[in-house]
């Protein structure tokens, strides 16, 4: 299938763009950051994250905003987008997987053998924080069983043996509350408790800890284009490089100082990371390279 890229009378590409209203991008969508070469259509739903699926299943949109592991499924799946080095957010994800203190105290390895609550297996969060556990606390994933909620974007795609899927209708965080779950992995809806803690101990230490060993701070979506339109029009893919940066430089506030940077090399580290990880939690068939994810106009950008 290939991309629906309109054409309008003046001769100015529009391209169905699912993007969030995020600080780095708020200086597009608020017409701050503007184009004589390409007009986008900003038709992707609330929240954006909502519209991975019709992307890479239905190529619903031409351009926006993709989680970094649904890209890697996608590109190991052969979905026609590419991406640009434009990280659209990021965070450090050590504090990310909690529990109850009422059902006892947990370390990181204690889970093995237990039932962890997790959104989707593919999920990008989980996806950092599992392999933080392994690599950084030797827990084995394959002796956790995985309660998740729903599968993941891509319709190729099976979760490992070790995940079981939940009742419709669950609350993770509910569960985990009630001891139900022995640990959770969440991100913004890790419930405001006094009851729950970190499995990683002093999270916020652990992350710095890392930062200043690896260089990385994880990255959670980055900008993709289908590759139809960096084909046929190489102008406008350099373009929306142009209007994430001048968009980025007017963050409000200035970007956070943990926050992935722009550009393949600096993002290289990162980007490999993600995809060593997905390759060991099964989350990708086989082994992608970085330089495979872009294009010949997008490896250039920056």
């Amino acid at each position: 299938m290939t991309t629906t890229l309109n054409e309008v009378p003046t001769g100015v590409p529009t391209l169905r763009t699912n993007l969030a209203d995020c600080p780095v991008t708020q200086a597009m969508k608020d017409g701050r950051v503007k184009s004589d070469l390409v007009d986008l259509d900003y038709c992707g739903p609330t929240p954006a994250h909502n519209g991975f699926k019709a992307m890479v299943r239905e190529n619903r949109f031409d351009a926006g905003e993709l989680a970094i592991v649904t890209f890697l499924q996608a590109r190991a799946y052969g979905k026609p987008y590419v991406l640009l080095p434009t990280p659209i957010s990021g965070r450090f994800q050590h504090h990310c997987a909690g529990f109850n203190i009422d059902f006892g105290d947990l370390k990181p390895k204690d889970i093995e053998g237990k039932k962890v609550g997790v959104r989707t297996y593919t999920q990008t969060t989980a996806l950092w924080i599992r392999g933080i556990l392994r690599h950084e606390y030797g827990v084995d994933l394959d002796k956790v069983t995985w309660m998740t909620l729903g599968d993941g974007h891509l319709a190729e795609y099976r979760d490992p043996n070790n995940c079981e899927r939940l009742p419709a209708g669950a609350s993770i965080p509910q569960m985990m509350l009630d001891g139900e779950l022995s640990a959770a992995l969440l991100g913004e809806d890790m419930p405001k408790d006094p009851r729950v803690r970190t499995l990683v101990p002093d999270a916020q230490a652990a992350a710095k800890d890392w930062f200043a060993r690896e260089g990385v701070v994880p990255i959670n979506h980055m900008f993709v284009v289908h590759a139809d339109v960096s084909k046929k029009h190489p102008e406008v893919v350099r373009e929306l490089y142009r209007m994430i940066v001048e968009s980025r430089a007017l963050t409000e506030g200035g970007v956070p100082a943990i926050f992935p940077p722009i550009g393949l090399e600096a993002n290289r580290k990162g980007i490999q990371l993600a995809i060593d990880w997905a390759l060991d939690q099964k989350i990708i068939p086989h082994r992608l390279s970085v330089d495979e994810l872009f294009d010949d106009v997008t490896g250039n950008l920056g």
